[in-house]
C-alpha cells in the first residue's frame, strides 16, 4: 500500500530509531570517481537511509537500483512529480528539494553539494548542509571546490578525497563526421542538440539524445539505445554532467557558452570538467575535445580539466528556512532576512526566486490575509514552471489553482482538472509538440501528488502518470524515427569493428549485411537501397565495397563460363546477362565494330573487369557476325571496282544508301556488276540501294543502334513496326532511318521495302490513268488515307483535282528499276507465265 504523505512514513521511521549524533563525511573529488555509488552502497549497509540527488532522472535511476537490492516494499521515491512511498519504506531516494527534513534515518547523503553555489537552487543545498543529518552517518558528495565552505558551514565534517583512477586527456578539435564511436556531443540548447543529432544521423546512422526537458521514461529509453549499442553516439545538453552513468569514451563540446537563465556566458573550467569527466569509467581513460563550430579550448582550461585544478568556491546561496506565515508581509520579510552576521562573507541571498516573485505578485490581488491563506498560497507558489512560460501565464495558473483550493470544497474542480489533462492526452504531433505536452503534464503530476489538493488523489496520480508515459513513449519514437537509422548505425558499427564480415546475395540480387538489406546487385553494379545522395548512401557503398569483392569475383567466374544463350543485346545498346545489364556498347573505329564497356562499380577488381570484357567481346563479335552476315557478304572478294565501291557504300550505311548519293556508281555498273550484286542480295531501288534482308527480324533496331552510337546520337527514333509507319522525327538524320531500313516519306518513316513496292505499284497502275487510293496502297504506306497524300507526293505523284481524286505521276519518266528484279507482273497467258507454273520451271518449288 502507498501513502501520499511522506510524514506518515517518516514518523514510522522515527518511532523505531533513537536519534543520536553521527559522523559527517564530505566525499569530494572529480566527476566519475564513484562518489554516488559509494553513498548508495553505504546507505544499503544501514537499516534505513535517505539520499538527495540533484536530478529527477538520477533519482529514478538510483531508486531502481535500490529496489533491485532491497525490494519495492522497502524503497520510496520522492520527487516533485512522483511519490512512491510504501508504508514499510525505510530507504528514501529523493531529489534534494524533496528530502524529508526530519532526522530519522540512520544514513543520510546529499549528492553534488557544490550546487549550493547555483543562484536558483543553491539555497536548498546550503540548507541541507546546515541542517540535514543522519542518525549514524551523514555523507556530502561533491566537487573538491566546495571544501573550504564545508569547513566553515560544517566544522565537524571529516574529508575523504576520491581521486580519478583513469586519465582524462584533451584531443583537440574534430569534424563532426570524424568523431569516434562511444562519444557524447554536448550542446546547450534543444535547437542545437537536434541540429547536431541530424548531422550525426546522416554521417553515422543515428544517435540518442538527452535533454533536461525529457521525461525520465523518454530519457531512459534514449540512454538504453546508447548503452545497448544500438547507436554509438549521444547528443545531449549539460544534463549528462550531473550523475548520469554512461559508457562514454569521448566528450565533444559543440559549444563552450551557455545561457544560465540570465545571460549567455562562458563555461567555467569546473563546469567544463563536470561534463568532460563523463568520458572514461573507473580504470578506462577518457578524452574530451571540441567539434562543429566550437573553437579550441584554451590551454589554461585544458590544464585545469586534465589535472582537476580549480579555484575554490567562495560563496554559496542561502535563504531563510524559518519562515513567518502570520501574514503575507511577514512571509516576504522573512524571505528577505539576511544570513547570520558571522556567515555573511560567504552566504548570499538569491537575486531572484520564482516562488517569492509569484507570491509577491499574487497575495494582494487574491486578498490573502490570515496565516492559513498565506501557507496555502506559498505552497501553490512552489509549483515549478516546467512549461517555461512567461511569468504572467504561470501566475494566472497559480491564481486559478489557489482560487479552487481556498474556496468551496478546498480541492480542484474535477471537471476543470479533467479538461486540462484530457487536452494533453494526445500522442500526435512533432517532437517539440510532444515535449511541450510533457512539460504541461508534469505540472499536473506535481499538483496531483498533493493529496489534499485533489479529490481521489490516487486516481489522478495514476491518470497523469499514464498520460506522461504515453507522451514519453511517443516522444521516444519520434526521436528515434528522426535521429536513428538502425541499418546505417549497424553498418557503421560493423565497419568500425570488423575487417571482413558476411554478406548475403539473394536470388533477386538483394544484398544483406548483418541482417540489414543495403541494396541489390544489378549485373556487376551495386545499387544502394537509397534514393538520396548523402552520407547514408556513401555508407552503403562503403559497406558494399568491404563485403562484396570476393563475391563479385565468384559472380564474374560464373558469367565467364555461361553459354552464349545467357546474353542478349537490349534496345538500349547494352549487353544483358540473364536480363541484367552488365555492359554497354561504345563507339569505335567503325559502326559495325563497337567496343564493350563493362557496367560495374569500383567493387569490381581491374583484372576481373578485363576477364569479363574479354568474354563479352567474344559474344558480341559472334552476335554481330550472325546479325550482320548480309553485310559481310558484300565484303567478300569477287566484285569489280565499280561494284565494290557501291558495296562499300551500302556497308557503311549498314545496309542502305540513298540512290541519289550513289547515282554515279550505279551508272557505272555493267550488267555483270548488277548481277553480281543481286546475287549478294543488293537491290537497286527507286529510292535507295539496299539489302532487303537487313530489314528483317531485329536487324533494323540493331543497325539503328550501331549507326546512332557511331554518330554520337543518344536517342533512337520510333521505327516502323507491324506495318505501321510512325511520324518521323525531324531532328533525326534521314541516314539513321536508312540504316534502320526505313525511308522518310511525307513526314513518315516507311519501311524501305514497302516504299519501293509502293512506288513500283503506283507507276504500274498509272499506265492506265489516275491511280485511286485503295486499302492495299495505304497498307504499303503504313498510314491512313489522310496521311497517304503526303507519302504519295514524296514518291513523285500528285493528286488530281478531278472527281475521282486519283494520283498521277508528277513527272513523265518512271524511276529506274533493277532489271533483274523487275516488279512488272508477267501476262497470265504468256509462255513465261506457263513456264513459271510448271514444276520444273518454278525455282521456289
Amino acid at each position: 500500500m502507498r501513502t501520499p504523505l511522506i510524514n506518515s512514513a517518516s514518523a514510522s521511521l522515527s518511532a523505531n530509531l533513537e536519534p543520536y549524533p553521527g559522523s559527517v563525511t564530505a566525499v569530494l573529488g572529480p566527476t566519475n570517481t564513484g562518489k554516488t555509488h559509494l553513498a548508495v552502497e553505504r546507505m544499503l549497509g544501514y537499516r534505513s537511509g535517505v539520499i538527495g540527488l540533484p536530478l529527477r532522472l538520477l533519482a529514478r535511476e538510483i531508486y531502481d537500483r535500490v529496489v533491485a537490492n532491497k525490494g519495492a516494499h522497502a524503497t520510496a521515491l520522492i520527487t516533485g512529480e512522483e511519490k512512491i512511498v510504501p508504508d514499510s519504506a525505510v530507504y528514501f531516494v529523493c531529489t534534494t528539494e524533496s528530502m524529508p527534513t526530519a532526522h530519522n534515518a540512520d544514513f543520510l547523503a546529499v549528492d553534488e553539494v557544490q550546487l549550493a553555489t547555483d543562484p536558483e537552487r543553491g539555497h536548498v543545498f546550503t540548507d541541507r548542509l546546515l541542517h540535514s543529518r543522519g542518525l549514524q552517518e551523514t555523507m556530502f558528495l561533491g566537487a573538491d571546490t566546495i571544501r573550504p565552505l564545508i569547513r566553515k558551514l560544517v566544522p565537524e565534517a571529516a574529508f575523504e578525497t576520491r581521486p580519478r583512477l583513469s586519465r582524462l586527456s584533451y584531443t583537440g578539435h574534430s569534424k563532426l563526421s570524424r568523431i569516434g564511436r562511444r562519444s557524447a556531443i554536448v550542446a546547450f540548447s534543444a535547437e542545437d542538440v537536434y541540429a547536431i543529432a541530424e548531422m550525426v544521423r546522416r554521417h553515422r546512422g543515428g544517435t540518442a539524445v538527452v535533454l533536461g526537458a525529457l521525461s525520465p521514461r523518454t530519457r531512459n529509453a534514449q540512454v538504453d539505445m546508447f548503452e545497448n549499442g544500438e547507436v554509438d553516439y549521444l547528443v545531449a545538453t549539460d544534463a549528462i554532467g550531473m550523475g548520469l552513468n554512461l559508457n562514454v569514451d569521448h566528450v565533444a563540446f559543440a559549444a563552450l557558452r551557455k545561457f544560465d537563465g540570465v545571460t549567455p556566458r562562458q563555461l567555467t573550467p569546473q563546469e567544463a570538467a563536470q561534463i568532460a569527466g563523463r568520458a572514461g569509467r573507473h580504470l578506462s581513460d577518457g578524452t574530451f575535445g571540441t567539434t562543429s563550430s566550437c573553437p579550441e579550448i584554451d590551454p589554461e582550461t585544458i590544464e585545469r580539466v586534465e589535472n582537476h585544478h580549480f579555484e575554490n568556491d567562495r560563496i554559496v546561496f542561502w535563504r531563510n528556512a524559518d519562515l513567518d506565515f502570520s501574514s503575507a508581509s511577514a512571509l516576504l520579510a522573512s524571505l528577505e532576512e539576511p544570513p547570520p552576521q558571522s556567515w555573511r562573507q560567504f552566504l548570499m541571498r538569491p537575486r531572484r526566486a520564482l516562488d517569492r516573485d509569484a507570491f509577491a505578485s499574487l497575495h494582494e490581488p487574491l486578498n490573502v490575509r490570515n496565516p492559513e491563506q498565506v501557507r496555502m498560497l506559498w505552497a501553490v507558489c512552489q509549483i515549478p514552471d516546467y512549461r517555461k512560460t512567461l511569468t504572467e501565464s504561470h501566475s494566472r495558473l497559480l491564481s486559478s489553482i489557489y482560487g479552487f483550493l481556498s474556496s468551496g470544497e478546498g480541492t480542484l474542480a474535477v471537471d476543470w482538472l479533467a479538461d486540462r489533462v484530457a487536452r494533453l492526452d494526445r500522442s500526435d504531433g512533432d517532437i517539440d509538440t510532444l515535449a511541450t505536452r510533457i512539460a504541461h503534464i508534469r505540472t499536473w503530476t506535481y499538483v496531483c501528488h498533493h493529496a489534499s489538493w485533489v479529490a481521489d488523489a490516487e486516481h489522478w496520480k495514476s491518470r497523469t502518470r499514464e498520460v506522461e508515459n504515453r507522451l514519453s513513449d511517443a516522444l521516444h519514437n519520434r526521436l528515434t524515427q528522426r535521429f536513428v537509422d538502425r541499418r546505417s548505425a549497424a553498418l557503421s558499427r560493423c565497419l568500425g569493428e570488423l575487417d571482413e564480415f558476411d554478406s548475403i546475395i539473394g536470388p533477386d540480387g538483394e544484398v544483406s549485411v548483418d541482417g540489414h538489406a543495403i541494396g541489390r546487385l544489378s549485373g556487376f553494379r551495386f545499387v544502394a537501397d537509397r534514393t538520396d545522395t548523402g552520407a547514408g548512401q556513401r555508407l552503403l557503398r562503403t559497406t558494399a565495397q568491404r563485403t562484396l569483392r570476393s563475391q563479385m569475383r565468384a559472380r564474374a567466374g560464373r558469367m565467364v563460363s555461361e553459354p552464349d544463350s545467357a546474353f542478349a543485346l537490349t534496345e538500349r545498346a547494352e549487353i544483358a546477362w540473364h536480363g541484367e545489364s552488365v555492359a554497354r556498347l561504345a563507339r569505335a573505329t567503325a559502326a559495325t565494330h563497337p567496343r564493350v564497356v563493362v557496367i560495374a562499380s569500383d567493387i569490381l577488381d581491374g583484372a576481373v573487369r578485363t576477364q569479363i570484357e574479354a568474354r563479352l567481346d567474344t559474344w558480341l563479335a559472334d552476335h554481330l557476325s550472325r546479325e550482320l552476315a548480309p553485310l559481310r557478304q558484300l565484303e567478300r572478294p569477287g566484285l569489280s571496282a565499280a561494284a565494290r565501291g557501291l558495296a562499300f557504300q551500302v556497308v557503311e550505311g549498314l545496309g542502305a544508301v540513298a540512290r541519289t548519293a550513289v547515282a554515279d556508281q550505279i551508272a557505272a555498273l555493267t550488267p555483270a556488276d548488277r548481277k553480281a550484286l543481286a546475287k549478294r542480295g543488293v537491290r537497286l531501288g527507286a529510292h535507295a540501294t539496299y539489302l532487303p534482308t537487313m530489314s528483317r527480324r531485329s536487324r533494323p533496331t540493331l543497325c539503328a543502334q550501331l549507326w546512332a552510337l557511331f554518330h554520337d546520337i543518344r536517342t533512337l527514333p520510333e521505327l516502323p513496326s507491324h506495318g505501321i509507319s510512325p511520324a518521323a522525327d525531324p531532328g533525326q538524320p534521314e541516314a539513321l532511318y536508312l540504316a534502320a531500313g526505313s525511308l522518310v516519306l511525307g513526314g513518315r518513316a516507311v519501311c524501305l521495302d514497302h516504299a519501293e513496292r509502293l512506288t513500283t505499284t503506283l507507276y504500274r497502275r498509272a499506265d492506265k490513268g489516275p491511280v485511286a487510293g485503295t486499302p492495299d496502297l495505304y497498307a504499303l504506306a503504313g498510314c491512313s488515307d489522310k496521311d497517304f497524300v503526303a507519302v504519295a507526293t514524296a514518291v513523285g505523284f500528285a493528286q488530281t483535282d478531278g472527281p475521282s481524286g486519283g494520283f498521277v505521276p508528277a513527272r513523265k519518266a518512271r524511276p529506274k528499276r533493277n532489271p533483274i528484279h523487275s516488279e512488272r507482273p508477267r501476262p497470265q497467258h504468256s509462255a513465261f507465265a506457263a513456264l513459271a507454273r510448271h514444276p520444273l520451271g518454278n525455282t521456289s518449288a
